[in-house]
């Protein structure tokens, strides 16, 4: 009896054993060049091997999750998770190890959507709040935000020397570009003691100049959300959902140069390729893939991808582009050198933002 219950004993170890094996053995590591998607049918962050375009893993987020953005090591992702307008979570992923870290709390700022990481900080949009905030992740603490006064304050760009942030606000139908200059302040009043007095009773101060945050808000079309900067930064193109139409801005004069009237109805997300030489623009009510001539404006390319597209991601090799078919459950692949599908994709439960993580 004793060596019955022995062998039991042993056989139950070992099955133990197996099941808590099997899946580690399936279990992959990170690729040192990533490329994250968000699910949001399946609430989770998908690390994805560029090369073989596997998951490798599956990583669970927030209930409402928009947009990804990796650090600068590639060692951590952040999620912005709106909450369907009442959230203040920006989710942490640890890229290593796969799993998810402790959240950010944004408050009092709501509704986080559109985020960028430069500086070593974390940027992002509050929708709801009307505002762009940053956080410090070796302080642990929001460190700087502003207010736009633009409603639906959604999509973001943050050039490298942290010195412009644009922004666009779909129901204003506006393109907030805050620019951190050296300015010279107002006049000061006379000293206590001095009022009523003339000048010349009195030096007045000095007016010593201060860095400071200077916004101009540039109007197109309202429904203006998906947006890019072109590589040399000397263009925004904006693409509006109501209208269908692609404002193109300067961004040394701050005004608006060209008024595409594309007919993109639905119009969500746009991105430059690599070389500037192209504009990808997604629709999600028809499905289309947009390809404009950025030097021409004109349409030269339209794919049928799918029922609604979304994020579009590209290679930053110049090989390829990625954008999410939100309604059809997966992201397609587009060879930049032919502008043609290549026929692979990755198969994810309503895939939206996409960045890459390159870790050093």
């Amino acid at each position: 009896m004793a060596a019955k219950l022995f062998k039991f004993l042993i056989a139950a170890f070992v099955l133990g054993a197996l099941v808590y094996a099997i899946p580690n053995c399936f279990a992959q590591s990170t690729p040192q060049r990533s490329l994250l998607l968000l699910s949001k049918a399946d609430h989770i962050l998908a690390i994805v091997d560029p090369l073989t375009l596997n998951i490798v893993a599956r990583v669970p987020v927030g209930p409402d999750p928009h947009e990804v953005v990796a650090s600068t090591d590639g060692k951590t992702a952040y999620v912005t998770n709106m909450g369907h307008g009442d959230s203040y979570e920006i989710d942490v992923i640890d890229l290593s190890t796969q799993k998810r870290l402790p959240d950010i709390d944004t408050r009092p700022l709501f509704s986080p959507h559109g985020i960028a990481f430069e500086g070593g900080k974390v940027w992002f949009t509050a929708q709801d709040s009307k505002s762009i905030g940053r956080y410090d992740p070796a302080t642990s603490k929001l460190d700087w935000c502003m207010g736009t006064g633009q409603d639906w304050t959604h999509m973001l760009y943050v050039t490298a020397d942290e010195k412009k942030v644009y922004a666009t606000s779909a129901h204003s139908g506006t393109v907030s570009i805050l620019e951190y200059v050296l300015q010279t302040l107002g006049p000061q009043g006379p000293p206590p003691g001095m009022q009523g007095k003339s000048p010349m009773d009195h030096p007045m101060p000095a007016h010593k100049p201060q860095w400071q945050w200077k916004e101009t808000t540039v109007p197109v079309s309202i429904g203006s959300e998906g947006f890019d900067v072109s590589p040399d930064g000397r263009e925004i193109w904006t693409a509006a959902s109501d209208d269908g139409k692609i404002s193109v801005i300067d961004t040394a004069t701050r005004k608006v140069t060209a008024t595409i009237d594309a007919k993109i109805m639905g119009a969500n997300r746009l991105k430059f390729t690599p070389d500037g030489k192209y504009v990808f623009i997604s629709s999600l009510r028809n499905g289309d893939l947009f390809i404009y001539n950025a030097a021409s404006h004109k349409e030269v390319k339209r794919l049928n991808i799918g029922h609604g597209a979304a994020g579009i991601l590209m290679d930053p090799d110049g090989t390829r582009a990625f954008a999410a078919c939100t309604g059809d459950n997966y992201v397609v692949v587009v060879d930049l050198k032919t502008l043609q599908l290549t026929g692979k994709r990755i198969d994810l439960g309503g895939p939206d933002g996409m960045e890459w993580a390159i870790r050093q």
